[in-house]
């Protein structure tokens, strides 16, 4: 259903972390710890500036993959992996885009079921990549007839 499109990459996408969404993320993921929100705690951190929590960048944009339609009701968050290679500093602007790398199908307890392997990226301006994030999503059998009619 999807294999045509592993190995397509999104548009770049410049995101900021900003302080303020920095904050909101942390209260609303119930983890106000100073590294994220104490401006003075920050400075006197290893980092030297406050970082932001490991998920935020669920809060990024990350592009368009030409001719890609996912469903936007459905869908199933399988799994999802993040890998840093150094925490987000608070104020840092960096590109973000995705690829596919994966599509394959498995037969469930209630039909076939699609499995869409997504990679998506975050790189500072000098072309390093200071973040990945895995995710899988699955597209149920019910989904996938939907989409069919």
């Amino acid at each position: 259903m999807y294999k045509a499109f592993i190995g397509k990459q999104s548009t770049k996408v410049k995101n900021t972390v900003e302080r303020l969404m920095v904050k909101r993320f942390a209260e609303s993921i119930g983890d106000p710890h100073p590294i994220f929100v104490d401006e003075a705690y920050g400075k006197k951190s290893r980092y030297g500036n406050n970082i932001a929590p490991p998920t935020f960048p669920r809060v990024f944009e990350f592009g368009d993959i030409e001719g890609l339609q996912l469903p936007s009701k459905g869908l199933i968050h399988g799994e999802e992996t993040y890998h840093y290679e150094r925490p987000l500093l608070v104020g840092e602007t960096l590109t973000c885009y995705s690829e596919i790398t994966d599509y394959y199908e498995k037969e469930g307890k209630n039909g076939l079921m699609g499995f869409f392997i997504l990679k998506r990226f975050g790189d500072d301006d000098n072309g390093n990549t200071i973040f990945t994030e895995e995710q899988v999503v699955i597209i149920t059998e019910a989904v996938r007839k939907a989409m069919s009619v």
